[in-house]
């Protein structure tokens, strides 16, 4: 088969396009997917450069989040069968193993998964919004709606909600969410297109953070908090870390949240604990997903209240060029790949 593949790690140039990689053959319990589209996370490229402590098998084929259809089914797969239209949870549970990191993933024509990893994908969802899924909405959904205690009927109205970095997938769904909750949306991105763009998706107010404070632009816009408990915003997302983590803290209103599930910027940031216990403020992080997020998810797409925006779809052949638009952060939401 044909499929994007790297045998050591480094740069993208460490991507290499082969046209006689071995086809995958179902084992026990496994299903072959024709790769109907595969998107791309910032984890594609920790995975490329190489992580501390997790040892990927070389050669490997990148791309955690995957949707097709069944080619293959092997001997134990239960009722699934050839052309089912399915969403891949990237997680093996059974052995904790990653998609694209630690097994080959979805930039070939074809990929094997355990039949436990399926998740049936309705006739309305398409196969590059249903990829888009997984890591980034599904790392949102659990964020916001799960420990974050967000509701999604409309009934926060009156909340002001902060999301930083919200362009990339993650932010583009934590927008959303917050939209449907009924919350006042105020996010921040690099670029006036991108706001723009983020405004299209549900965002009430934008910041640039490239060229201003977003500390002292989220003072003006939802007041400076003050310990009997006016000004601030009820919630932010801050997934960013790094020099972002303090500016954060003195925008939440007494008794607000902050919500992190990773840190592009840094992971080990000086912090103010004063902020901490004299505002009163919840600080809730979230690790991954869980299937029952996916099918929530599935089914916010199918009613058509999630539009998990798609930038660029591209064709297999061209996968590098991808993951330059990726790590030069000229991606807006997702970026796909279709053989």
């Amino acid at each position: 088969m044909k499929a994007q593949v790297i045998r050591s790690h480094g740069g993208i140039e460490q991507i290499t396009w082969e046209e006689n990689y071995p086809d995958p053959v179902p084992e026990e319990g496994h299903v072959v997917i024709r790769v109907g589209a595969c998107t791309l996370n910032y984890h594609d490229l920790f995975t490329l450069r190489g992580m501390p402590g997790i040892t990927v098998p070389m050669p490997l084929i990148m791309g955690i989040d995957v949707a097709g259809t069944i080619a293959e089914v092997g001997p134990g797969c239960g009722d699934w069968k050839v052309g089912d239209r399915v969403l891949v949870d990237p997680l093996d549970r059974s052995r904790y193993k990653l998609l694209g990191e630690t097994m080959d993933g979805g930039l070939a024509e074809y990929c094997k998964v355990a039949a436990a990893q399926l998740v049936r994908l309705p006739e309305s969802v398409g196969f590059e919004k249903a990829a888009a899924l997984p890591v980034a909405y599904g790392t949102a959904y659990r964020m916001m709606a799960v420990r974050g205690g967000l509701p999604l009927d409309g009934s926060a109205s009156g909340r002001k909600v902060f999301v930083l970095g919200a362009s990339g997938g993650v932010g583009t769904c934590c927008v959303q969410l917050a939209k449907l909750s009924g919350a006042h949306v105020i996010v921040a991105a690099s670029s006036q297109d991108k706001l723009d763009r983020l405004a299209a998706l549900g965002a009430d107010d934008g910041i640039n953070y490239k060229t201003h404070d977003f500390m002292k632009e989220l003072h003006a816009k939802a007041g400076k908090p003050r310990i009997w408990g006016e000004g601030g915003v009820d919630m932010i997302v801050n997934f960013t870390g790094g020099d972002t983590w303090v500016p954060s803290l003195k925008c939440v209103r007494k008794g607000g949240s902050i919500l992190t599930c990773g840190a592009t910027a840094g992971f080990s940031p000086n912090t103010d604990l004063r902020y901490i216990w004299t505002f009163e403020l919840d600080i809730k992080g979230s690790n991954g997903w869980l299937r029952e997020d996916l099918h929530s998810l599935l089914a916010l797409v199918e009613q058509g209240r999630l539009d998990p925006p798609v930038d660029t779809v591209l064709p297999l052949r061209e996968a590098a060029r991808a993951f330059g638009m990726l790590d030069e952060r000229k991606v807006f939401g997702k970026v796909a790949i279709v053989p």
